[in-house]
């Protein structure tokens, strides 16, 4: 047997006179997030594709899956600080556009970038700069 318990709180006028209640506005901060959350929906945003990011004391790699789609269909970008990936996949009538930017770190040098496609797997490899490579500090005895 459930018993249902009402508790009630006494409410002074001057308790709450002057003083704003923490729940007032939270309806209208509702609306507003499920409001932004709609207008995002209804505005498709070109369609994203996972990617691995790892690293070595050498370079920093950016792998992609991309099954099906021709090396020529592949578009590679370094602008500034992104490299940004874009593919097209061909499928009889119908044609679709995959993208992806990716912020690159600054220790990155721009200049010997360089990508390989096999078995559908894109991998850039993105080589370090000679100053951001780590090395060995030897410690001298005094």
């Amino acid at each position: 047997m459930y018993r249902i318990t009402h508790y009630s709180y006494p409410r002074s006028a001057s308790l709450f006179r002057g003083a704003r209640s923490p729940w007032a506005g939270l309806e209208s901060e509702i609306d507003r997030l499920f409001a932004a959350t709609y207008a995002e929906a209804a505005t498709p945003a070109a369609p994203r594709f996972p990617v691995d990011l790892y690293e070595d004391k050498d370079n920093v790699y950016v792998r992609a899956e991309l099954p099906g789609i021709a090396r020529e269909a592949i578009n590679i970008e370094m602008v500034e600080d992104y490299l940004t990936l874009s593919a097209t996949r061909k499928q009889g009538d119908e044609s679709f556009s995959l993208q992806r930017s990716i912020a690159v770190p600054e220790s990155v040098d721009a200049e010997k970038v360089s990508a390989s496609l096999e078995h559908g797997v894109l991998t850039v490899t993105l080589p370090k700069r000679e100053q951001a490579k780590p090395r060995k500090i030897a410690i001298s005895v005094n």
